[in-house]
């Protein structure tokens, strides 16, 4: 963990401390020099075995069509390579270098145009130690794991590039007509060291991807052939400007892979939520009554369903990534019963396997894991497409959390034009982590299946719920994990490999919730609740207007989608020191909640840090990335909006006001407002739910068979 504050650090720059390394002009380069590769053998149990059709896909978005139109950004070449280095560290590359390029640099004939290279570096994931949970699924897969998220980052900023009418073309192990090692070099994010490239301050190995493109940029020097990699300079040492720490990768390896980075098992376990669930009074919903579903069938109008295919997809750098998770559903695998296939080992203990389970998300890249039981109310009831019913077909829930970044959320609105590629950014990379491992299971003979933001059967939020990521959260349909905050996408994948499940987690969010009312005054579209908790479906929760909060989504016409209540939470913290003092305060002082809440007002939490600001504001319109035609939402802090919650009006759709099952996307289903008005009204409280169970007579447990 940090000591220090990046909030100072323009986010180009990237985590470590590139800035401080010693550079040359030009280097004599070494064309043999090859990257580190895997430690450890290859097992048949390994993950790397169920990788290819991934390759495959993402290997496919190397290169395409090229928007008709160029963008209208900066001629700075400086800026230009600031935006694209962003780009690269936003998709969590290690180190980005830019350089001209040469015509040795080819290993075919060059690509007409094609006079730069931006260079991305990815460092392996960190592996457990021999003998833990899940080594025998991760050794020897390190260099395949890390190639394909290098080749998923040239696939994604190609294709950003293309989008913003640039002709680009992404190049990785396997897929490359340029020569990888000596760009690298010659960009300066790696040196030759006895014939194997070395990159500074990485302890581990790390893997390369080039994007070739007639966009010019700003070149980077090469790192000086004698200078340290590792510079001792105690500012550089102490992370004194928000840079990576020397001791960041020795903390960590302190910590068993399939606990995490973050200490999850301090928080405290209870057997139920903090919130009441009535499993038997759920009632399962069609995915049609889901509103985005709703939207684009024309329920909420027809500005909402001639925008709802393109809101998220509205920035080129989000349009990058649309091709990867749209290609990654027919991927997401099996809900019929297979055979064990004895791959994998002895897999008959519960506990070992949801260790290996774990273990295998964090190496591929997951923020948190949690495991639960895949409960019938937590499937949908029908597809939205055909109308189908869905069946509950697995008995365990695999639910993932990915962080979408706070720096990038630090110099946001919220909802403005980087907030749908946050998004974006989260769901594609949970698509292809819970993809794989529900591959991985299958390959050891259990039935698994992801659920990813592009088709789920599965709603998440119960999930996550009861695998322990997080408590329900005044902001309502998201749930709030104490480390960071509202500030993730979920991914799950179910399965039929027996599994430990984990227990409900309780850091006193109830109390916090109550005396904060930020998001709720923050909301563009005043869709989050200033008053009391209610039951909805079963489930007790601050239940926000969907209808309003979709429809703002959907139609925001100056930016692209909406995050603003994760933004300006004072749970949307920083990773560092002192911003974990104040998380454990917050849990185990709740009567300090108000002094909390109010103090994150004062220091200004939740404003808009333009050093964070490295995106390009675009609107594609037509196949081309063009000014946004509407402006810019350029939001801060709105103290006043609290009288808001004096006259707020909500609406409530139960079950019974939403698409009856069977109904699909053909069909027009209007919300009738006025019914979900009176549904709130009349919404039972949670104290009335509480007395109503109370006093149902408790049943005596059977005596045991004789």
């Amino acid at each position: 963990m940090r000591l220090y504050s990046h909030r100072d650090r323009v986010f180009h720059l990237g985590p470590l401390a590139l800035e401080a390394l010693a550079r040359v002009p030009s280097c004599e380069v070494d064309r043999t020099a090859v990257p580190p590769s895997d430690q450890r053998a290859l097992g048949t149990a390994a993950v790397a075995h169920v990788l290819g059709e991934y390759f495959g896909l993402f290997r496919g978005h190397l290169t395409g069509p090229v928007a008709a139109g160029r963008a209208p950004i900066p001629d700075d070449p400086a800026l230009r390579a600031a935006n694209l280095k962003a780009s690269a560290y936003f998709l969590d590359a290690s180190i980005v270098g830019g350089c001209r390029m040469e015509t040795d640099d080819w290993l075919a004939e060059p690509i007409p145009g094609h006079t730069h290279a931006l260079v991305i570096l990815v460092e392996f994931g960190r592996e457990p130690h021999a003998g833990d949970p899940g080594e025998a699924w991760i050794a020897g897969s390190n260099s395949a794991r890390t190639d394909l998220r290098a080749t998923e980052l040239a696939a994604v900023l190609s294709g950003y590039l293309r989008r913003m009418g640039f002709s680009a073309t992404g190049h990785a192990e396997g897929a490359s007509s340029v020569h990888l090692a000596r760009l690298a070099q010659r960009a300066g994010v790696a040196r030759s060291e006895g014939g194997r490239l070395a990159a500074p301050y990485l302890s581990r190995g790390f893997r390369l991807s080039v994007v070739t493109t007639e966009l010019s940029f700003e070149s980077d020097r090469p790192l000086d052939p004698t200078g340290s990699l590792t510079p001792g300079n105690p500012e550089v040492v102490m992370g004194r400007h928000g840079t990576r720490p020397a001791w960041w990768d020795a903390e960590l390896e302190r910590r068993p892979l399939h606990l995490g980075r973050y200490p999850m098992e301090r928080i405290a376990r209870r057997d139920r939520p903090t919130t009441l669930v009535e499993d038997e009074a759920i009632v399962r919903v069609p995915k049609r009554a889901d509103f985005f579903k709703r939207a684009q069938a024309g329920d909420l109008g027809e500005k909402a369903r001639r925008e709802r295919m393109r809101f998220p997809m509205k920035h080129p750098y989000a349009l990058g990534m649309q091709p990867l998770i749209a290609g990654m559903v027919p991927l997401q695998g099996a809900r019929e019963p297979l055979v064990p296939t004895g791959i994998g080992g002895d897999l008959s203990d519960p506990l070992v396997n949801a260790q290996a389970v774990k273990a295998l998300g964090y190496f591929l890249g997951a923020d948190f894991v949690g495991i639960c039981r895949a409960e019938p109310w937590m499937y949908y009831s029908h597809d939205e497409v055909e109308g189908k019913p869905i069946a509950a077909y697995h008995r365990y829930a695999v639910v993932m959390l990915i962080d979408q970044g706070f720096e990038t959320m630090e110099g946001a609105s919220g909802d403005d034009w980087i907030s749908a590629s946050q998004s974006m950014r989260a769901y594609m990379r949970g698509a292809e982590i819970a993809g794989i491992m529900a591959a991985h299971c299958r390959r050891m003979g259990y039935s698994a299946r992801s659920h990813s933001n592009a088709h789920s059967e599965v709603i998440h939020n119960p999930a996550i719920l009861m695998a322990g990521l997080g408590e329900v959260s005044r902001i309502g349909d998201t749930i709030l994990n104490p480390f960071i905050g509202p500030r993730s996408k979920s991914v799950v994948f179910t399965t039929d490999l027996p599994m430990a499940v984990d227990q409900p987690i309780d850091f006193n969010l109830q109390s916090f919730c109550e005396a904060c009312r930020k998001c709720a005054r923050e909301c563009p579209c005043n869709a989050i609740p200033f008053g009391p908790k209610v039951m909805f479906n079963g489930y007790e929760i601050w239940k926000a207007d969907v209808e309003k909060c979709t429809k703002y989504r959907v139609t925001n016409m100056k930016g692209s989608a909406c995050g603003r209540c994760m933004k300006t939470c004072p749970w949307n913290r920083e990773d560092t020191v002192e911003a974990e003092r104040l998380m454990w305060l917050s849990i185990e002082h709740p009567e300090l909640a108000p002094a909390i809440a109010a103090d994150d007002d004062a220091v200004g939490h939740g404003m808009r840090n333009p050093v964070k600001r490295w995106w390009f504001d675009l609107e594609v319109v037509d196949g081309v990335a063009q000014r946004p035609l509407a402006g810019i939402n350029e939001r801060d802090l709105d103290l006043e909006r609290i009288r808001l919650g004096d006259r707020q009006k909500l609406a409530m759709f139960p079950p019974e006001l939403q698409p009856a099952g069977g109904t699909t996307l053909d069909t027009v289903v209007p919300v009738d407002r006025e019914a979900g008005l009176a549904a709130y009204a009349a919404a039972e409280s949670v104290e009335r739910a509480r007395a109503r169970l109370a006093a149902i007579p408790v049943k005596p447990a059977s005596s045991p068979a004789r």
